[in-house]
């Protein structure tokens, strides 16, 4: 089974899909963590990357698919893509590369957050200016208020997590992620789930939900 869980920043992706990526034994496909690797192990792919990176640039669609093909080329697991595709052109570089393979997208499924709990979610965020050590002050504060309970340093709201910022951040997701939606509505596997519930209630409704023959 190939999945793709779609959302805004902030509606719990990321979370999700370890969660279901160990229940339902898929291979959860972070373009992040991918980028990270080619990076670190210095192939040609990553160098490119790099030089988008370095320069502040969007890495784009045809260097992100080819970084993805290279990757997951061999892998035998079912895919579970973590807010990936980003855009239309990726949907349908993603499809065709899933085509030439004689696989397709099983399901996509929609975490709905609404935007206003979405930027309560975003801004709650706080980082350890010593180690990097992420809490949530909603939903994983530190023990002791704007202390790393790890190594005792003061927490940083970063820049990207502060109101104008996250604001920009929502208005890219409305432009370039909205459509998204439309693409998949109609292909017939399109699926939403309310991400405002617990975080383990939604793994649970999400389970039952992959699960269906």
């Amino acid at each position: 089974m190939n999945v793709i869980l779609l959302g805004y920043p902030g509606s719990g992706k990321g979370t999700q899909a370890k969660v279901l990526s160990q229940k339902l034994g898929m291979f959860h496909v972070s373009t992040g963590d991918i980028f990270r690797e080619e990076l670190a192990k210095k192939t040609a792919l990553g160098q490119e990357v790099a030089g988008y990176l370095n320069a502040g640039r969007l890495v784009p669609d045809r260097l992100v698919l080819d970084v993805l093909k290279a990757r997951l080329g061999a892998e035998t697991r079912g895919l579970l893509f973590d807010g990936f595709p980003r855009t239309v052109e990726q949907a349908e570089g993603l499809d065709s590369w899933f085509g030439s393979r004689g696989q397709a997208i099983d399901a996509v499924v929609f975490l709905n957050v609404p935007e206003a709990e979405v930027a309560r979610r975003l801004g709650a965020r706080r980082t350890c200016s010593g180690c990097g050590r992420i809490y949530n002050v909603i939903s994983a504060p530190p023990g002791k208020e704007g202390v790393c309970d790890a190594c005792g340093k003061g927490l940083v709201t970063r820049d990207d997590d502060k109101p104008a910022v996250i604001e920009r951040r929502l208005q890219v997701y409305r432009d370039q992620t909205e459509p998204l939606l439309a693409y998949y509505r109609a292909s017939g596997n399109f699926y939403e789930a309310d991400g405002s519930l617990p975080p383990e209630t939604v793994a649970e409704k999400l389970s039952s939900m992959l699960r269906r023959p």
